[in-house]
């Protein structure tokens, strides 16, 4: 049975979009999650998909939180995702600084719109737990809620909103870029290993052509224009930003570490008497734990 493969559809899914076209459902199927991670995370929740390819934060904070529906089982996105603030365009909010005090949208609770809140908040020296909070569902309904003003703002991935800000519905009035690596990958413990396993090796080839300098001069601007309609010079400036990981089947056990000693801080998790065990967010039958990796 081909395993369901959780994943939102933009530009950084473009290596697992290419596999998929060569696979043609034979080893695996695509499910789309347009709400992001929460959603993703959900999804795996009620068993409706075997992996997701999702953002680093909310699938540790899952865990750290008690959720034994997933592990994670491998890395996708070795670079940290740049989250912009962004607000209506005849909003009074001009800077991060004014956002105090207001409603911040999010797609969904325990969402990566919501964890990069909290981190924002932590960075300013609010009290994230006086941090509000309006679910909004995916991209449509948040750029729609600062628009109407039922939000003050909202935190998405720069790239993926830029085609709002370019159309002038809504305003950047910073960003905040994760402090880890920005995507991992989560699967629920029911999924066969031996599938995953080459799942996840066959993914590292494709992730492996498009971080080429090959494909990043030519191939991977035509794909990702044609995919998702992006102008070529945003195309351009994201790549520059973007590396994948050499093995998607290694986690460096830093980065665990690091994310739940970031997300300690913001308030989003509470360590556990003895401290967080990194061994025990991951599936060890799939994924190999390593250090520093290059």
């Amino acid at each position: 049975m081909p395993l369901r493969i959780g994943f939102v559809k933009e530009h950084f899914s473009s290596p697992l979009l290419q596999f998929a076209e060569a696979d043609r459902g034979k080893t695996f199927t695509l499910i789309e999650c347009p709400s992001g991670t929460g959603q993703l995370i959900t999804r795996l929740d009620k068993d409706e998909i075997d992996i997701a390819i999702a953002l680093t934060d909310p699938l540790i904070s899952g865990i750290a939180k008690g959720n034994q529906a997933y592990k994670l089982v491998g890395s996708y996105v070795a670079t940290p995702l740049n989250w912009a603030v962004i607000t209506g365009k005849e909003s009074k909010y001009n800077a991060i600084a004014d956002l105090r005090n207001t409603t911040i949208g999010i797609s969904r609770l325990g969402s990566g719109s919501q964890t990069m809140a909290y981190v924002m908040g932590f960075q300013q020296g609010w009290s994230t737990e006086d941090m509000k909070f309006k679910v909004n569902n995916d991209i449509y309904g948040l750029v729609d809620s600062v628009k109407e003003g039922s939000t003050s703002a909202f935190m998405w991935e720069w790239f993926t909103t830029k085609p709002w800000l370019d159309k002038g519905d809504v305003r950047f009035i910073g960003a905040v870029p994760t402090p880890w690596p920005s995507w991992l990958i989560a699967a629920r413990p029911s999924a066969s290993s031996d599938a995953m396993k080459e799942f996840l090796t066959t993914l590292t080839t494709y992730v492996t052509k498009f971080d080429s300098e090959e494909s990043r001069a030519k191939k991977n601007i035509a794909f990702i224009r044609d995919k998702f309609n992006y102008k070529e010079e945003d195309i351009q400036a994201w790549l520059k930003t973007v590396k994948y990981p050499k093995d998607c089947l290694t986690i460096d056990s830093k980065v665990i570490k690091d994310t739940l000693e970031t997300l300690e801080k913001a308030s989003v998790v509470k360590a556990p008497a003895g401290g967080f065990k990194v061994e025990d967010f991951v599936n060890t039958e799939v994924v190999k734990l390593v250090s520093d990796t290059q």
